[in-house]
């Protein structure tokens, strides 16, 4: 191979070298977003490639190894970090933009929404939590209405008694003259079967609500794509 044919062979040309029509950003600008790929998208948000490999190329080694968007939207800082061409300032940008992607969903619903079964808890804390890795436990409280008042991640990991206190669980209700709670957490697992444990920690907080005169309405355990509600399976 002469050294003519082998410099062919070894270019790449970068994206500022593709015709104007085919680079992303140009791409969305004259023909919107809905005309991009996924991996177009995602370019998008990488910006730049490295040596040989363009930032496209970037995203669809990402997409093939994560199968999904959902997949990528799941990785962590540091997981980021392990694809070639992704920095920490990159890593952190793509994650930042999942992140805001989750809580476009969450505003889709009212601010102060009124909770009049599970399926409206679930839709509104399901988004919150399906591309999480830990489990969290949040506790929404309510007025007599059963309309939102507020909702507070109480802890992240395991649910067991150590972690949610009834103290901290009715703490902000009580302040703010709560009429009721409702406790929510995820299993990343997806088996939203609650556990022993689940169990156990949800009588441990009824009971305390039964004293200080908050109770909770309903313990949700919730998956990307189903859940388990405690009232309705006759737990609390």
């Amino acid at each position: 191979m002469n050294d003519k044919v082998r410099e062919s062979a070894a270019y790449h040309p970068r994206i500022k070298d593709w015709p104007e029509d085919e680079r992303p950003r140009e791409k969305m600008i004259q023909h919107g977003l809905l005309a991009l790929s996924d991996a177009e998208l995602l370019a998008i948000l990488i910006n730049a490639g490295t040596g040989q490999i363009t930032a496209v190329d970037v995203a669809k080694t990402m997409l093939t190894q994560c199968r999904t968007l959902k997949g990528i939207a799941e990785l962590t800082v540091d997981d980021l970090k392990t694809f070639r061409g992704i920095g920490t300032a990159r890593a952190v940008g793509i994650a930042a933009a999942f992140e805001l992607g989750r809580r476009v969903n969450v505003e889709k619903f009212d601010a102060a929404p009124v909770f009049l079964s599970p399926a409206d808890v679930a839709a509104r804390y399901t988004p919150m939590v399906r591309d999480l890795k830990q489990e969290v436990f949040m506790v929404a409280s309510l007025n007599s209405s059963n309309r939102l008042i507020s909702e507070q991640t109480i802890t992240t990991g395991l649910l067991n008694s150590s972690l949610t206190h009834p103290r901290e669980v009715f703490r902000k209700a009580i302040i703010e003259h709560a009429a009721s709670v409702i406790l929510i957490h995820n299993h990343p697992s997806g088996n939203c079967e609650p556990s022993d444990e689940d169990v156990r920690v949800t009588r441990q907080i009824v009971e305390a609500g039964q004293i200080i005169g908050i109770p909770v309405h309903d313990h949700l355990v919730l998956t990307a794509s189903k859940y388990t509600s405690f009232a309705e399976r006759g737990l609390l």
